[in-house]
């Protein structure tokens, strides 16, 4: 069995964003308590968590959680954004990553909206192309329900509508999200550590 992997936005303490990272150490504790997780990285930018990923363990990776911030075809440690780009300018890093995940290995990226819009399209498919591994994620504004939530294996089109999630804008101009309820589609509840099956 492989690796079970967290990393975590470590810099949402104070400000605006206060308790956020106080509510994922809480959760990563618990995670691991009940054998959901095998090791988490508390990360202040990309380049760090990337590193952590390609060299912790020795093990194949099997599934890779982010929690942390997103907007629409990016995820965020604070202003620090893992997006397209980063598939050139962070290459070697995330080969390294790469070379240590299979075809049945997940990135889940449990942030807000970062799947949602035409760059969440974009981006979904383009990242499970990269890593020949699906990539899971979620088109709404998230919290202890998140909605939204898609999976795309590589060399599929996003089955989602680019309009899910949106309350303001357009699929090729997004401006404002809806909040994850539980009577949104495809809506978990945060304790939830799987991706349902035929998501």
């Amino acid at each position: 069995m492989g690796l079970r992997l967290l990393v975590y936005d470590d810099t949402c303490r104070d400000g605006a964003w206060f308790g956020l990272t106080h509510s994922w150490i809480a959760g990563d504790a618990l995670y691991k308590a009940l054998g959901r997780l095998d090791a988490s990285f508390a990360a202040q930018d990309w380049d760090s968590a990337l590193a952590w990923l390609g060299s912790f363990g020795d093990q194949e990776i099997d599934e890779i959680q982010f929690w942390g911030h997103g907007k629409w075809g990016r995820a965020m440690v604070a202003r620090d954004a893992l997006n397209l780009d980063s598939l050139k300018s962070r290459e070697s890093r995330l080969l390294a990553i790469k070379e240590r995940m299979h075809p049945d290995s997940l990135w889940w990226f449990r942030t807000c909206e970062t799947i949602g819009a035409d760059a969440g399209h974009r981006f979904a498919r383009e990242w499970s192309e990269f890593f020949e591994c699906p990539v899971a994620g979620h088109t709404f504004i998230i919290g202890p329900w998140q909605s939204g939530l898609h999976l795309l294996k590589p060399g599929e089109s996003p089955h989602w509508t680019a309009w899910e999630g949106l309350a303001e804008g357009s699929p090729d101009a997004p401006k404002k999200s809806l909040w994850s309820t539980p009577f949104q589609p495809r809506t978990i509840h945060c304790l939830r550590s799987r991706v349902p099956s035929g998501w």
